[in-house]
């Protein structure tokens, strides 16, 4: 009789602190979802291209609206949720938006209208590890290779699982598994992939050092892969009070494999430049290598329009290469940001008819009046070069207003 009275006291105490356990995590839960951020992010902007071929000049004014909530944390454990949508606003809507909208008639402007999921994950998260499921946004480095696109209004997103390990001050690993890239154009022009990203990065006195490999393959009936090795380092140096001195240094090499057909190429990146009391001068030398004039090297995750000039020439590597070499200052008046860049654009492996790939000039003007407001001014004139590299004279131009909450 004591053995049975003593199981029932042992499994009462048993229930109760599971019923207090239970009671004490939908309390939690309720608290996550009640103290949860709710957030808006609209972005208004007209867009123009002027290009001198025999499509219509475009015009387009949308409105990018980005509505998201992310719970508080349970056990470290939290989610999120975000949805997306860009439309065409007073009627302006005479461009090629890339998805058949006035295809072959007007030049093209990458902002179709579409409304869709842009993130849903669960998250866990503690002092050395972060571990998101779901749809996403990833980004590595400086966007070269990995990037959110967040200058058109349909950014990229990944559908995967990621994880960031943190084992000591200064080392961060990174690893992503992508099942899915959400890209700029639409749902109807996502791609099912095999993407394995994996980044390691370790922050010295001088600056960042960091090495990666990025393994991605388009899940089609096709045999491919694109596999990218590299190394970086980028960093910063005060030289007293009113002068800092800026560098950066990058090589990768890669590998691309369609089918029967396998091609290499090189990747590097040297950036000088200087801060001198908030006004900073850079000069930059960048090599998108070639195979014999076959194959250009190939950032397809990249935010591709921070790169080699606003007017997105060079979206695609040429297969001769490119190589851009650019002088860029930028600084403050007033509160308001000025930023001029210059490009050259050449061959890294010129043939009879490509050498010279032109040159271009983007200027920016950009106000943030307070964490919620901020307006900007952007236009890019990019000058063709040999006639038989394909590109043409293209200006184009951008206002837009933005909103956050």
């Amino acid at each position: 009789m004591k053995a049975n009275l003593l199981s029932l006291a042992v499994a009462a105490v048993v229930a109760g602190q599971a019923s207090i356990a239970s009671a004490d995590l939908g309390s939690d839960i309720t608290d996550a979802l009640k103290n949860g951020k709710a957030y808006g992010d609209f972005r208004l902007r007209y867009e123009m291209v002027d290009q001198d071929n025999a499509l219509k000049d475009a015009d387009a004014l949308t409105l990018r609206s980005r509505l998201g909530y992310i719970t508080g944390d349970v056990q470290g454990f939290s989610a999120g949720i975000e949805f997306e949508d860009s439309r065409t606003v007073a009627g302006i809507d005479d461009y090629n938006d890339t998805n058949g909208h006035n295809a072959g008639e007007y030049s093209v402007i990458a902002d179709p209208e579409t409304t869709e999921l842009d993130q849903g994950y669960v998250q866990y998260k503690n002092d050395m590890v972060t571990a998101k499921v779901g749809r996403q946004v990833i980004t590595m480095d400086n966007h070269r290779f990995v990037g959110h696109v967040g200058w058109r209004q349909d950014r990229q997103t990944f559908d995967g699982a990621s994880v960031k390990f943190t084992p000591i001050k200064g080392l961060e690993a990174q690893y992503a598994y992508l099942s899915k890239r959400n890209r700029i154009f639409g749902e109807e022009k996502d791609l099912d992939s095999k993407d394995h990203l994996v980044n390691v990065g370790y922050k010295t006195p001088f600056g960042k050092v960091s090495g990666y490999a990025y393994l991605l393959e388009v899940d089609q009936a096709t045999d491919n892969a694109l596999d990218t090795y590299g190394i970086r380092f980028a960093g910063k140096k005060e030289i007293n009070s009113d002068l800092k001195a800026l560098y950066t240094a990058e090589y990768a090499t890669q590998e691309s494999e369609s089918g029967s057909t396998e091609y290499d190429a090189d990747y590097m990146n040297f950036e000088l430049g200087a801060n001198f009391k908030g006004v900073t001068a850079k000069f930059g030398y960048e090599v998108l290598g070639s195979d014999d004039g076959n194959y250009g090297f190939s950032t397809p995750l990249a935010t591709l329009h921070k790169f080699n000039g606003w007017s997105d020439q060079f979206l695609g590597t040429p297969a001769q290469g490119l190589v851009d070499m650019s002088f860029t200052v930028t600084g403050k008046v007033a509160g308001i940001k000025l930023l001029a860049k210059y490009h050259e654009f050449e061959a890294d492996e010129s043939t009879a008819t490509v050498d010279d790939l032109g040159s271009e000039l983007d200027l920016l003007v950009a106000k943030k009046f307070n964490d919620t407001y901020s307006a900007g001014i952007k236009y890019a004139m990019y000058s063709a070069g040999d006639a038989g590299a394909g590109k043409v004279d293209t200006d184009k131009g951008w206002l837009w207003v933005s909103a956050k909450f």
